[in-house]
């Protein structure tokens, strides 16, 4: 199986690859069109900021590349969020996979701390994404912004309030937790994606 990891201006690409290595893919890391065209399974990852990145994707023409792929397609955190229609962080058009908005956690008391960041829990698994998943499971967050629950919500999470934890739509698939840090979990939720 090719698997091909987007590389662009975002950190957490590393830690992708390990996560992958240690399912046995040997992946490869590339900001190449046709070796991620080619690719049987795209990750799109990312640590950074919304509207530096997003500047840099449509610089390099991934913007356009990355919203026409036809293979599975898992955002990972930033991933996830520049799916999105537009993010909040730095008033940024993101790539519109997803026709919602990015928003800001604001507290509302002293004790909710942003970042979100830590170990939390997933409800209201709706996908093949979770196949196997038996009972409540702690993933590992790290994140100021997050996606309201919606029609492409396959997971939440609630810190403040109710979020999306997971999108899906046709092909594009994404998390806004980091299934590469996350455990046995993460472990599984990366095992699905493979085998869709």
């Amino acid at each position: 199986m090719n698997v091909a990891i987007v590389k662009y201006n975002a950190g957490n690409i590393c830690s992708v690859d390990y996560a992958l290595k240690r399912v046995g893919v040997e992946a490869v890391i590339t900001d190449d069109k046709e070796t991620l065209l080619a690719a049987d399974k795209v990750v799109f990852p990312g640590v950074g900021e919304a509207e530096t990145t997003m500047t840099h994707l449509r610089a390099s023409g991934m913007d356009t590349l990355i919203k026409n792929l036809k293979q599975p397609v898992l955002g990972i955190c930033l991933g996830m969020q520049l799916m999105c229609s537009y993010s909040e962080e730095g008033n940024a058009d993101c790539l519109g996979i997803f026709d919602v908005p990015v928003k800001r956690f604001v507290p509302r008391k002293h004790e909710e701390k942003v970042p979100h960041m830590g170990w939390n829990t997933i409800d209201d698994l709706r996908s093949e994404l979770f196949k196997g998943f038996t009972h409540e499971e702690f993933v590992y967050f790290v994140h100021s912004f997050y996606v309201p629950v919606c029609d492409f919500t396959i997971a939440t999470t609630n810190y403040i309030h109710p979020f999306s934890a997971a999108l899906h739509k046709d092909n594009f698939y994404a998390t806004q937790f980091h299934p590469e840090k996350s455990g046995a979990a993460g472990t599984r939720i990366l095992e699905n994606f493979l085998s869709i």
